[in-house]
């Protein structure tokens, strides 16, 4: 059976505290940016002395805070040109 896809939603408070849901792995993190897989695809959180507040496994919730300067999604991969071409 296919799991649900859990609504994902930003939530961006004076661009110091980033609030998620549907985060389903924290890809990496330091001070200047935040990696996360969500259900539409990696989005990579730019700033200055962020910090992962939160992360609820169950709910996929994660807070990011610090000075948050860019938001920048990666469409999920559907396989490269050379899937394609083989078929």
């Amino acid at each position: 059976m296919a799991q649900e896809q859990l609504p994902h939603d930003l939530i961006l408070k004076d661009r110091q505290k980033l609030t998620l849901t549907a985060v389903t792995e924290v890809i990496s993190f330091d001070e200047t940016a935040v990696v996360l897989k969500t259900g539409l695809g990696l989005l990579t959180v730019h700033g200055q002395n962020l910090q992962l507040k939160e992360l609820s496994v169950e709910g996929g919730q994660t807070c990011v805070e610090g000075a948050i300067s860019a938001l920048l999604y990666e469409e999920p991969r559907q396989g490269g040109w050379l899937r394609r071409l083989m078929g």
